[in-house]
């Protein structure tokens, strides 16, 4: 279960790097909300961050969590703010991928 939690903590991590992503290419009100968007993911993210530590190992979930975020924010940015998908940015990225799920594999 706590896998889990990782996981979607990790995926509150890529929902907050995307609201600060787009608060910074809008203005107004729209800004605002996008930064309530990020200050509400950021918490959500790191209360389960908290909640799967209880179990998991402290180095081993803070990598998931970060190389989910980091995979995921790296997507956002290729499919939403149309950052270039490279040969080598996409091989680094299935790299870091195989690295998450190796970490996942050999951890208790």
């Amino acid at each position: 279960m706590n896998w889990i939690i990782l996981i979607v903590a990790g995926l509150f991590e890529v929902a907050f790097a995307t609201c600060l992503g787009k608060a910074k290419e809008t203005a107004g009100m729209e800004m605002y909300y996008w930064y309530i968007g990020f200050f509400v993911s950021l918490t959500i993210s790191m209360l389960l961050l908290i909640k799967a530590t209880e179990t998991l190992p402290m180095g081993t979930a803070y990598a998931v969590w970060t190389g989910i975020g980091a995979v995921g924010t790296v997507l956002m940015g290729i499919f939403i703010f149309k950052e270039p998908a490279t040969f080598w940015r996409l091989f680094f990225l299935i790299t870091l991928v195989s690295s998450i799920v190796g970490l996942k594999a050999v951890s208790h």
